[in-house]
């Protein structure tokens, strides 16, 4: 059974889509008969992002399903978009309603990575039928203005490593004090999963405009908040993760979100930062328990 397959799709404004399917082809009976798993990656991220975590989920012996990840525009194998201020949540969560539409999927688990969980809080909003259940990784209606500061300035700083080594080692020069849990293999798959080759360099996968609403923000004043619309999701089972070394969720708001709802469940991903790998052996057994819930 090949592991995965490419399928492409048209948004709206015609723009063409990409979204890799676990597993290729027809899945298991199975897989088929149980809600699938929709993966929507971080800002600046793509579907690899989520490869060694969907291979998990749909090659689990006692409960696989299908998984579909997705890369936004602008990343990964997706168009880009001549107008960069469609680069925004509506519209990606519109993408996404359009991608889950064509696959005739009308209910789901949804795993939002930063990016991906703000999507989720509008899809809330939009259409919530759609949304069984949502793991939110390093995500809730408020956010840090520290943690996101952090990621403009280094999003603002792009490179071309001459390796993917190169590229491994750069990672874990920025980022390793917040993530001490990570081996050499996984900064090795954070590298693959960030970097693709064009033209014969390394370069990030996704298109440099993409960064140009980060730098409009004026973080001199206070930064919108989603709490209407996390009403909304939290009336399904949610589980939010926040990274120990987390600057972009903080613990008073993972506090109050816990007490929302009962359907809300918390778990901390000991040494990691933002955000966290989700396929790392300390958390994804938590997710895989969350999964197990939903019978169907």
């Amino acid at each position: 059974m090949d592991v995965f397959e490419s399928r492409f799709f048209t948004a709206e404004d015609g723009l063409r889509l990409h979204a890799r399917l676990y597993p290729a082809g027809n899945p298991p009976c199975a897989a088929q008969e149980r809600l699938p798993v929709i993966c929507l990656p971080g800002l600046s991220r793509n579907v690899r992002d989520f490869h060694p975590f969907a291979r998990l989920v749909a090659q689990d012996p006692s409960a696989p399903r299908r998984v579909i990840a997705l890369d936004y525009r602008g990343r990964g194998l997706s168009d880009y978009d001549p107008n960069p201020e469609n680069y925004n949540i509506g519209i990606e969560c519109r993408d996404v309603i359009t991608v889950c539409a064509a696959l005739g999927i009308a209910r789901a688990i949804f795993v939002g990575t930063s990016r991906g969980g703000l999507i989720l809080h509008v899809m809330a909003a939009l259409k919530p039928d759609l949304i069984a259940g949502a793991v939110l990784n390093d995500i809730g209606p408020e956010i840090e203005a520290d943690g996101l500061r952090d990621i403009r300035d280094y999003l603002s700083q792009r490179s071309s490593p001459a390796t993917l080594d190169d590229a491994a080692d750069g990672l874990a020069h920025i980022h390793g004090a917040a993530f001490p849990a990570l081996s050499r293999t996984d900064w090795l798959d954070m590298a693959d999963a960030l970097y693709t080759e064009k033209a014969g360099r390394l370069v990030t996968d996704y298109d440099p405009k993409l960064t140009d609403q980060l730098q409009a923000i004026d973080f001199s004043k206070p930064l919108a908040t989603l709490w209407p619309q996390f009403e909304l999701l939290a009336k399904v089972p949610l589980l939010v993760v926040r990274g120990d070394h987390s600057r972009l969720l903080s613990q008073e708001t993972l506090a109050r979100m816990a007490t929302h709802s009962s359907a809300v469940k918390t778990v901390t991903a000991p040494g990691q930062g933002h955000a966290p790998l989700l396929h790392h052996p300390d958390i994804f057994s938590s997710v895989r328990d969350f999964l197990a819930a939903f019978p169907g």
